[in-house]
């Protein structure tokens, strides 16, 4: 038989052969032979490409495979995040669970405004709507300024977050009808709280979203994920039309309906947000691999510090950090400023305030992805002397001093943790590289102040 002189495959999938034809044509191997003893993930076939119109070899058939390619991206598993599909079960069935929840809700809202009772006045329940939708586009204003910006440090909590405020603004649509003296109160806190979900949850859903693209392919994620989300609400719409006439008529039924779909959103919230293993470092993952590097000499990998990471409480460490501080806030005088400067060349002033375990970090102009890494290093190294737990010598020295008693100043202390960072951020950088963390980039909360200051020797560029 005719040596392979080449193959192919598309994305994933198993790979086909080709041999020389005794006309001199090429001559591929049909599709589904499993002839090159590798079977990938599902991955469909381009079609028109040969006239085969089949899939590769060992993959699902023609019709289920071309059914997945309208939901997945294209090159999925490889060009998606390894946590994609675990998440979007769980998130499929979390929206299922919220879509029945949601039909009840309307239900009981359409009730209370007065559908189907003759004696209701249409510009009473025209007015009750305009109030409760103005009352909720001001709070997605409001929310979205005061936010805005902390949702891509702790995407996964306020994605947790913005779920259950959704449960909780159903359960009060649910109970207006049963308080008719405070209806349109309730509906329209219930609205404001639907408005901050839909902030919440956007925001989350598009940092997520630039998690899983693993090939500059946030828009086919995203758009597959509508797809995904408009099909499992279609699906509950058709549950919903079987299910309401049954529970209608019937408040507790309805209730009880209602609370264990909650159950069930919530779980799947929670399954799904802890199946996400995020990269890049925040503020509470920083913290978890830090401390286990100071504890152990051992540097987390992003698996094991995600399963540690809290998501219902404790979204950070002990300490307060502040990072991206204004110069102002932390220096009133040259002495001061003297103090913070000297005995280091980063590209950070570090200002510790033992009493209240607050670290205010001023950044450079140059300061760049690393030095804001270091900085927030420092930071939590400082939190640590406050702390128990084991921690290498040279810290626990320090940290022996700093709570000997307020003779030990704590500019002195800042200065001190310089040195011993000099040695050990090094060591700590490689091991969240070989573990496997970005550290090119990060998601640490930084303010967008920035400084420069006169009084230090050549400063160094991380």
């Amino acid at each position: 038989m005719a040596d392979v002189l080449c193959s192919e495959q598309f994305g994933s999938g198993a790979a086909r052969g080709c041999r020389a034809a005794p006309d001199g044509s090429l001559q591929w191997e049909a599709w589904g032979r499993r002839w090159w003893g590798f079977s990938g993930a599902f991955t469909a076939k381009p079609g028109g490409r040969d006239g085969g119109g089949g899939v590769a070899p060992g993959t699902a058939s023609p019709p289920f495979s071309r059914l997945l390619a309208v939901f997945l991206p294209q090159g999925f598993p490889d060009s998606v995040s390894p946590d994609y599909l675990p998440y979007q079960l769980w998130d499929s069935v979390q929206a299922f669970a919220s879509s029945l929840s949601g039909s009840l809700a309307t239900h009981a809202v359409l009730l209370g405004i007065g559908v189907g009772d003759a004696k209701a006045s249409v510009s009473a329940a025209t007015a009750t709507w305009l109030v409760k939708d103005s009352t909720g586009m001001l709070g997605r204003i409001v929310f979205a300024w005061w936010m805005g910006s902390k949702m891509d440090c702790n995407a996964k909590q306020w994605r947790l977050f913005a779920d259950i405020l959704n449960d909780i603004a159903m359960f009060l649509e649910i109970m207006a009808p049963i308080l008719p003296f405070c209806f349109t109160i309730t509906v329209c806190i219930s609205n404001l709280a639907k408005c901050l979900v839909g902030v919440a949850g956007g925001a989350t859903r598009a940092a997520l979203t630039m998690h899983q693209a693993r090939r500059n392919n946030m828009a086919d994620v995203s758009a597959k994920d509508g797809s995904q989300e408009t099909l499992v609400n279609l699906a509950g719409l058709l549950v919903s039309l079987l299910m309401l006439p049954l529970v209608s008529d019937s408040p507790s039924l309805s209730l009880g309906c209602f609370f264990f779909l909650t159950a069930l959103h919530i779980y799947a919230n929670y399954r799904a947000v802890r199946a996400l293993v995020i990269e890049t470092l925040n503020e509470q993952r920083l913290w978890l691999v830090l401390r286990h590097f100071l504890q152990r000499g051992e540097v987390l990998g992003p698996t094991s510090a995600n399963q540690m990471e809290p998501l219902w409480t404790g979204f950070w460490s002990s300490v307060s950090l502040s990072l991206g501080a204004p110069l102002h806030h932390v220096t009133s005088s040259v002495s001061e400023l003297q103090q913070l400067v000297e005995g280091h060349q980063e590209p950070y002033l570090l200002r510790w305030d033992q009493s209240r375990n607050q670290v205010q970090v001023v950044l450079s102009q140059m300061a760049g992805p690393k030095a804001i890494l270091r900085a927030a290093t420092h930071g939590l190294v400082l939190g640590a002397l406050r702390g128990d737990g084991p921690l290498p010598e040279e810290l626990e020295e320090l940290r022996n001093q700093a709570q000997a008693g307020p003779e030990k100043e704590s500019w002195v202390v800042v200065r001190e943790t310089h040195q011993v960072l000099d040695k050990l951020f090094p060591k700590f950088l490689k091991g969240l590289q070989d573990a496997g963390w970005s550290t090119e980039k990060h998601q640490l909360e930084v303010d967008e102040w920035r400084a420069t200051w006169l009084l230090c020797p050549e400063k160094k560029v991380l």
